[in-house]
């Protein structure tokens, strides 16, 4: 049995994304980076919305013309190792390149719940609008953000309103490009 989790990077004030949906302004140096890449052993379930889906296919060969690091090998290998679950109406399972990937249209609570349960590891719910209905619902156990010193004014929200969670501190660092980590756990 899996745990839940959600991480996402947010701006100072609490912004995914800009109010142009750009989520640029959270790039990790390779410090920030190779974290990302350690922290990825204890997953072992993906659940994506589509958009998300789409931009994460990136991982699952290095493109043409680009020389990955060692750092993003790696991490392309264990995004490649992991199960993951797309949640989308539009996509069909013929369109989906990921080997160990499924889709389905419907990603309601007792999904999410039977998706933990059947995990070897931690399911990381990746993306706000995914991650909202399981984080009203209380199912999100750990909580990761890695937060960029920057205002960004409006956009897409990393949490969703009238959620009222007790959170203790787990962990927590910070990075030589000002980024903190904070790794919350549901009381």
């Amino acid at each position: 049995m899996g745990t839940l989790s959600f991480t996402a990077t947010v701006s100072l004030d609490g912004f995914a994304a800009g109010p142009d949906n750009d989520f640029q302004f959270g790039a990790p140096s390779e410090e920030v980076f190779r974290f990302h890449v350690e922290r990825m052993d204890a997953v072992s379930t993906e659940i994506l919305g589509r958009k998300t889906y789409e931009l994460m296919r990136y991982w699952e060969s290095e493109p043409d013309g680009e020389n990955w690091g060692a750092d993003e090998h790696q991490f392309a290998r264990r995004w490649n190792q992991l199960e993951i679950v797309v949640a989308s109406s539009t996509l069909t399972p013929r369109e989906l390149t990921h080997a160990r990937s499924s889709v389905v249209d419907d990603l309601n609570l007792g999904r999410i719940r039977r998706i933990v349960d059947e995990a070897a590891g931690e399911v990381e719910i990746f993306g706000p609008t995914t991650a909202a209905p399981a984080i009203r619902a209380g199912l999100v156990r750990d909580f990761r953000f890695f937060v960029v010193p920057r205002m960004l004014g409006g956009g897409l929200r990393a949490l969703p309103d009238g959620v009222s969670l007790q959170l203790d501190l787990a962990e927590s660092r910070v990075f030589e490009n000002g980024f903190t980590f904070l790794h919350y756990r549901a009381s």
